[in-house]
């Protein structure tokens, strides 16, 4: 089953340029990662946790400071798994899956949370500068995070 699965670091043409993708998601998951231990970024998640279907029992579970905490452990958890990938191909698909998972997730929250659509400019399609912003980039790296895996 791992017999097709490649390492980007260890390939040639087309896919060598993978590990870029690698090492802009290890750097976005540890910087991200690291800020979920701090309450600025623990205030900032809260509302995304709270009206989310599927993050909801998180901060039900462990609190705000917890919640975040555990989220931040799970994205040094990916970072981690995403930097042993660049050796070993079975870690490399784990990271690349679990990056997807974390951004199919963060996209749901398009239609969980309150503010994403800009009421000013009509409603959605057009989204907020702050949350709906903030959340579209993660359509690209769910993309990244696809094309590594």
């Amino acid at each position: 089953m791992f017999s097709t699965l490649h390492i980007a670091e260890k390939t040639t043409g087309s896919r060598g340029s993978l590990a870029l993708l690698r090492w802009a998601l290890v750097v976005i998951f540890l910087w991200f990662g690291c800020m979920k231990f701090t309450s600025y970024e623990a205030m900032g998640i809260a509302p995304l946790m709270k009206n989310s279907p599927i993050m909801s029992w998180i901060p039900a579970v462990f609190g705000v400071p917890g919640g975040s905490y555990f989220i931040g452990t799970v994205e040094l958890a990916t970072a981690a798994a995403l930097i042993i990938g660049a050796f070993n191909k079975t870690a490399s698909a784990l990271g690349a899956a679990m990056s997807c998972l974390t951004y199919a997730v963060t996209l749901t929250f398009f239609l969980s949370t309150p503010g994403v659509a800009e009421p000013t400019a009509g409603g959605f399609p057009a989204i907020s500068a702050g949350t709906g912003q903030f959340l579209l980039k993660d359509l690209v790296l769910l993309a990244a995070s696809a094309c590594l895996l």
